[in-house]
């Protein structure tokens, strides 16, 4: 959120506010108490932050793999957070990193428009009613305390009990100063009467709403202007509707940043408080009317006008939620149709965007993605080395026939490729993982933070051993020797077995996936890697191939090796469970190298990669 008010016209509003400060000392205390306000939501924000982990993903699936429980989701997280703008942005984050649907992330927003209804509840009943200072004080005391522990856990909770302690010494600074305020300026005697007069305190809603980037904050000043006579009922009404469409804007100023997925869902976003909002301008004589019978229904007295004004907020959001929700899926596939932006090149980032480090999870599962798409773009250029198309690969074709009947060999210029599918990306990679570690993770976090790393480096250097494989292929891979000719079609043979194996691995679900999975690939390439090297002892041996050819053969079939164990290395991150007790259910079963090696034949050493250094290598 603070990265987010520095976008705001600082000038504008230094200015404002002196001016402000200057023509009334009551202002100051009604802009402290909204400043407290804002502070007390940023330390609610950063208190919750801290009880995310690696089973937030696992919790908001089984939470939102139902309408009704997306939407129950975003009441309950706005109702702890007292941020609809906070739950709208994450939830951007989370479709954005595929972590959810976006019918799911539909659903928490309109859960999120709903609870922060229960804001406009607490402060028309309970913060304008009571001497609500006094519980302010013991909760900063306890919050500082708290904060002053070395348990995470603890300072998370220190945070949030500071942020209701800030939150209501807020509510009682506003309270007082618009009442001091009351006696010098009425704003009440300025009200519009008629659809213009809802129109333009609409718009006035909106603007402090964006400026504030609170429509929480917007309600405070709403509902303590309202309760000291400064505005009137029906002007406070449209104000209530301008707070809501400008939390739609600050939401779609965020999700302009996130990937098509979070573009999506801040579209739909905008829809839905846009339509909300017309619905109860339309309306608004009749909600007014309904607000007064549910009311008298209820108890409400005819002059309980901040009750009355919470009650009309919820109804109007309701009434949205109601609209709108037996359209969630005609929505959903509305805006993944027409909305499709000019894509992005292979090259750009895809997932890699300031708002997926909301969180660990949304973090991590962006960085997941990302280096999926790398090693996609290393999928083709591997196979294009290999002298097949991807279109083969992923395929049921024979691999054995494709290999046999290739008559030329696939030119290609690997450096240039490299250095524009590759490296680029890469180091996009490398740079938000820096952004990652500058951030307070939990120690499973690390782990798949490191291990995410590694696998993007095991896929660089899976390209670059195809680099060097490359150049003796494409001068010996149609060699008129059919011996010479044989050994190369199975380096490439491999080569295209592993490709389609963990292409076939990543479509499957990740739940059907196990370690032994990978293990029995990798002892695949170790039994014909072995094989290989055999065969070409006792082609040497009876002279049927010349040393230097079998020399080049060897390190050819080394190159090849390091490019299967590499991709494989890499498929673990990408493929395996990320929680520590499914990878330690996951690790009891599998295989050490040597017992590879054991099972492949021969000694227990078993093979190991060579991270190669592309100046120093060259093609035997």
């Amino acid at each position: 959120m603070i990265k987010r008010l520095r976008h705001a016209p600082l000038p504008l509003l230094i200015l404002l506010l002196s001016y402000g400060f200057w023509v009334s000392p009551d202002f100051k205390e009604i802009a402290a108490g909204v400043a407290l306000f804002l502070f007390g939501m940023l330390s609610l924000e950063k208190g919750f932050k801290a009880f995310t982990g690696g089973t937030l993903e696992q919790v908001l699936r089984a939470s939102t793999n139902r309408l009704w429980k997306s939407i129950a989701f975003g009441i309950t997280s706005t109702t702890l957070m007292q941020s609809s703008t906070l739950v709208s942005l994450v939830t951007i984050s989370f479709v954005s990193a595929e972590m959810i649907t976006l019918a799911a992330g539909i659903g928490v927003i309109m859960g999120a428009n709903l609870g922060t209804t229960t804001g406009a509840w607490l402060i028309a009943g309970l913060g304008l009613r009571v001497d609500i200072a006094g519980y302010a004080m013991p909760a900063l005391v306890v919050g500082v305390i708290l904060l002053l522990q070395r348990s995470k856990i603890l300072q998370g909770i220190g945070y949030v009990v500071l942020g209701v302690g800030f939150l209501f010494l807020g509510i009682h600074y506003m309270k007082e100063g618009f009442e001091a305020f009351q006696g010098a300026f009425d704003l009440s005697g300025y009200v519009i009467p008629g659809i213009l007069g809802v129109l333009l305190y609409t718009g006035i809603g909106m603007l402090i709403t964006v400026i504030m980037q609170s429509s929480h904050a917007t309600l405070l000043v709403i509902i303590t202007a309202l309760a000291t006579g400064q505005i009137s009922y029906d002007s406070a009404l449209a104000l209530a509707i301008g707070a809501n469409l400008g939390s739609a804007v600050t939401t779609a100023i965020g999700g302009m940043t996130a990937n098509l997925g979070g573009k999506r869902l801040a579209i739909a976003h905008v829809l839905f408080n846009v339509m909300t909002a017309t619905v109860a301008i339309a309306f608004i004589g009749q909600m007014a009317w309904a607000v007064d019978y549910l009311g008298a229904l209820i108890g409400l007295a005819g002059d309980e006008y901040l009750l009355k004004l919470a009650l009309f907020h919820t109804l109007f959001n309701l009434l949205g939620v109601i609209l709108l929700a037996p359209f969630t899926g005609v929505l959903e596939r509305a805006l993944i149709r027409y909305v499709n932006p000019a894509p992005k090149s292979r090259e750009k980032p895809l997932y890699l965007y300031p708002g997926a480090l909301e969180t660990p999870a949304t973090a991590i599962s962006a960085l997941r993605k990302e280096v999926g798409h790398l090693y996609d773009n290393a999928h083709d250029l591997i196979a294009h080395g290999v002298s097949l198309r991807r279109s083969v690969i992923d395929s049921e074709q024979s691999l054995a026939e494709a290999v046999k009947n290739t008559r030329r060999i696939i030119p290609l210029d690997v450096d240039d490729l490299y250095e524009a599918r590759i490296k680029s990306l890469h180091s996009d990679i490398v740079a938000f993982i820096s952004e990652i570690q500058g951030r307070e993770l939990s120690q499973q976090s690390v782990e798949q933070l490191y291990a995410l790393q590694q696998a993007s480096r095991d896929i660089v250097e899976a390209v670059k051993a195809t680099k060097h494989l490359q150049k003796n292929l494409s001068r010996h891979g149609l060699s008129g020797n059919p011996l010479i000719r044989e050994r190369y079609d199975t380096i490439r043979l491999q080569i295209a077995k592993v490709l389609r194996e963990i292409r076939q691995l990543r479509s499957q679900d990740p739940e059907t996936v196990t370690r032994l999975s990978l293990d029995a690939l990798k002892l695949s390439v170790e039994k014909s890697g072995r094989s290989f090297t055999t065969d070409l002892n006792a082609l040497i041996r009876s002279r049927h191939l010349s040393s230097s050819i079998a020399t080049s053969m060897m390190n050819d079939e080394n190159y090849a090796f390091e490019i299967c164990a590499n991709l494989i290395e890499a498929s673990h991150a990408l493929l395996l469970p990320p929680t520590r007790a499914e990878q330690s259910a996951e690790g009891q079963l599998a295989l050490d190298e040597q017992d590879i090696a054991r099972m492949a034949g021969g000694n227990s050493h078993p093979r190991t990669r060579t991270h190669t250094d592309e100046n120093e290598k060259t093609a035997g």
